[in-house]
């Protein structure tokens, strides 16, 4: 009679048995350098022990040092991040590594997490960005977790911020967003509404203080900008540009993102509002999407395709010290805007 197969334990098994955090578990049974609490050492031990957990013969051998790149990341759906990480596969493919992903959605506690289970893996390196980091401000337990993989011979990569501490890939948002609002100045726009996106997002911050600073010093009066806070997503600008349109219509609207604008362009065409005759409208990154919609879409483009494969130059490079770079987005002028007489 044959025997039903044994159901396999899991690292997370071994944490919800032990009461402790996964992450926890797997600094405790896959070596990490980072103390861990004797009563929480124990605790995970005997549980392990009890369910007969055996750690997986290919994360083994990961500790013991592997080719992976493990990228990082809020979430792998935008189509920024969709460039960035072809271009990382690209890269690692020519240099004979390949990239895994986890996407924490942007929350501390999952990032915190995802370094330390991840970490303990012993990828070659480990890539990390988000809309929440801010030069040079990582949280302190993230900063704990990542010291500690690279104390034990990993490489740490921060994409979006310069950091100091470790090799770092920063954009120059406040300058992108400068261009966009001395753009739209220039080309004689006054009322000028900026979809903002969620306040919390540090990126979309610094471009919306430096489209207020391109407006302001072509001679836009603060009172005539509107900064309106909305989803980071297609359906977030369609609604805010939906609003504005019921109010004292701007000249233009300035999105933080291309995919804000691609939803204000929709809102725009739904109201049979013409851009840019009656209302310009422009964005920051230059995806795919911004050259194909009608009107093709004017924006300030990022090397999006270059950061990500920077950022596998970097995680390969063996040169200890941490190498800092930071990249300038480039004005794409398209049919989206015109000038306003």
């Amino acid at each position: 009679m044959p025997h039903t197969a044994r159901r396999t334990v899991t690292l997370r098994d071994v944490a919800a048995a032990a009461g402790v955090s996964v992450a926890t578990a797997s600094r405790v049974l896959g070596g990490s350098s980072r103390a861990v609490a004797p009563e929480y050492a124990r605790r995970v031990r005997e549980a392990a022990a009890s369910l007969r957990y055996t750690a997986d013969a290919a994360a083994r051998a990961m500790r013991r040092g592997s080719e992976a790149i493990t990228l990082i990341t809020d979430d792998l759906t935008t189509p920024a991040m969709g460039i960035i990480v072809s271009a990382m596969e690209r890269q690692a493919r020519m240099a004979g590594v390949f990239v895994t992903v986890c996407a924490t959605q942007g929350a501390l506690e999952r990032q915190v997490e995802a370094v330390g289970l991840l970490g303990a893996l012993r990828p070659r390196a480990l890539v990390l960005t988000s809309a929440s980091f801010r030069a040079g401000a990582l949280d302190g337990r993230l900063l704990d977790e990542l010291r500690a993989y690279e104390r034990a011979g990993g490489r740490v990569v921060i994409v979006g911020v310069a950091d100091r501490s470790f090799d770092s890939i920063g954009f120059d948002n406040h300058g992108a967003g400068r261009a966009l609002g001395t753009h739209l100045a220039m080309t004689g726009h006054r009322r000028v509404a900026i979809l903002a996106g969620p306040p919390e997002r540090a990126n979309f911050a610094a471009r919306v203080e430096g489209c207020l600073a391109g407006l302001r010093a072509a001679g836009v009066p603060a009172r005539q900008v509107r900064v309106v806070t909305c989803e980071a997503s297609r359906d977030g600008g369609r609604a805010a540009t939906r609003r504005l349109i019921g109010r004292a219509r701007p000249h233009a609207v300035a999105a933080v993102n291309d995919v804000l604008a691609v939803g204000a362009l929709g809102a725009l065409r739904e109201a049979g509002v013409a851009v840019p005759e009656e209302v310009s409208v422009a964005g920051i990154d230059d995806i795919q999407l911004a050259g194909d919609v009608t009107p093709r879409l004017t924006t300030v483009a990022l090397p999006l395709a270059h950061v990500g494969a920077e950022a596998i130059r970097l995680a390969l490079r063996e040169t200890p010290e941490p190498e800092h770079l930071t990249v300038q987005g480039s004005l794409v002028v398209r049919e989206s805007t015109a000038v306003r007489h």
